[in-house]
């Protein structure tokens, strides 16, 4: 009997791949992961996951090696878990006539330029917004807009590259940065210049044309915008929520992102919720939703990639939170404890620390800098906010300075 195959084209370990794969195995399909990098799969070898290098980036390259495993598997399905390939993962099922999203959606949601045209032109409330491709046009962009601006790359995810800027000084230092050969593009440089629209942060959920949930997420420390921590569901009015869900069905509408999982970042403004972005795949801490409503996203998924159908009916109330872990300086990490603690406090779901003693600790003001995380759940927000902070309180690690020699020209 031809084992039944899910290709996962990037398996994304740094934040959902994991899940897949685990969640691949219980749907009763072999996982197979398609990586420019196969070295960070070594730790799924001895679960006896391949991981196969490919240029993923690489559509052509991506085919063959799919041609190749259909000779040994049935491909039931074929996704991915890192934006960075959706686009790529979606040619791909559209060449094997299998089920997944349209690839010129996914294409425009990935451009944030052309994304925020969309949007804009459908009525969505947006942040004012320009592009510029070097230094001159930033900065008459944000002379338009006023300041204070967010700067950030037309295309990317995950807050890299990202950064208020609350004076030209900053203004300045920031573009250098993005234009000077230290930032990786993904493609032709070209750098988003957007009004700073603020309020408190939500992120909308959501599965075909279904909002899931919304969750309120706030920040580290700025200038830039890594997620500290987060609980789902927000609290929010029955009138808040409904215009949230309208807002987040329009972007679908406007994006043609009716098939699959999308998350949608919206501020809470003095004009009501205003979209920052629509992402076309899961937020990276869909086990919140699955702790408070008994909806496993991630299996969802995967059964509308394989042709079967999701399920998306709620079987608990629960509240759920999420907490990373974020250094506050560079340099050698000497100790990091109280996992074990903080794991044995009840409602505690998950304690992970993503690094060891004497891992280098260099910030980048996005996704990488955390260095662990916790994840909670109870019947109440109030008593799900008090675990969380207990279960925090017990962490502790220390950060030696480096001494010079060792510091990173990436480091923002």
């Amino acid at each position: 009997m031809v084992t039944r195959a899910l290709i996962l084209v990037e398996g994304d370990p740094a934040s959902n791949g994991l899940l897949y794969v685990q969640a691949a195995q219980r749907l009763d399909l072999h996982p197979v992961i398609l990586s420019t990098d196969t070295a960070q799969y070594d730790c799924l070898a001895d679960a006896g996951i391949e991981a196969i290098r490919v240029e993923t980036n690489n559509f052509d390259a991506v085919i063959r090696e799919c041609y190749q495993l259909r000779a040994t598997y049935d491909v039931a399905g074929i996704t991915c878990a890192k934006e960075a390939v959706c686009a790529v993962a979606a040619k791909v099922c559209r060449h094997f006539d299998l089920p997944g999203p349209n690839p010129k959606s996914i294409e425009q949601c990935c451009n944030k330029f052309a994304q925020r045209q969309l949007l804009e032109e459908a009525g969505v409330p947006v942040p004012a917004y320009r592009v510029a491709a070097n230094a001159k046009g930033v900065l008459g962009a944000a002379a338009e807009i006023g300041l204070p601006v967010i700067l950030k790359p037309a295309v990317g995810n995950g807050s890299s590259g990202v950064c208020l800027c609350s004076d030209v000084n900053k203004i300045a230092d920031h573009t250098t940065y993005l234009l000077g050969g230290k930032y990786a593009w993904r493609s032709s440089p070209r750098i988003l210049v957007e009004e700073f629209a603020q309020g408190p942060h939500y992120i909308a959920h959501t599965m075909g044309h279904e909002v899931i949930g919304i969750e309120a997420a706030d920040f580290d420390r700025p200038p830039h915008f890594v997620f500290r921590q987060s609980i789902f569901p927000a609290l929010l009015t029955r009138e808040e929520r409904q215009r949230i869900d309208d807002v987040s069905l329009s972007c679908l509408r406007a994006l043609g992102l009716g098939w699959g999982p999308a998350n949608i970042e919206l501020r809470w403004t003095e004009r009501g919720p205003v979209v920052i972005e629509v992402n076309p795949r899961l937020a990276g801490d869909p086990q919140l939703v699955q702790l408070a409503h008994g909806v496993d996203l991630v299996t969802e998924h995967i059964k509308l990639v394989i042709g079967d159908k999701c399920d998306l009916l709620r079987t608990r109330s629960q509240t759920a939170a999420f907490r990373n872990l974020l250094p506050d300086r560079d340099g050698t990490l000497d100790w990091i404890r109280g996992a074990s603690q903080a794991a044995a406090v009840p409602g505690v779901v998950e304690v992970k620390f993503h690094v060891g003693p004497k891992a280098p600790i260099i910030r980048k003001g996005d996704y990488r800098d955390s260095i662990g995380h916790i994840i909670v759940t109870s019947p109440c927000r109030k008593q799900t906010t008090t675990v969380l902070q207990r279960a925090f309180d017990l962490i502790d690690w220390s950060i030696k300075p480096f001494d010079g020699a060792e510091a990173s020209d990436d480091a923002l």
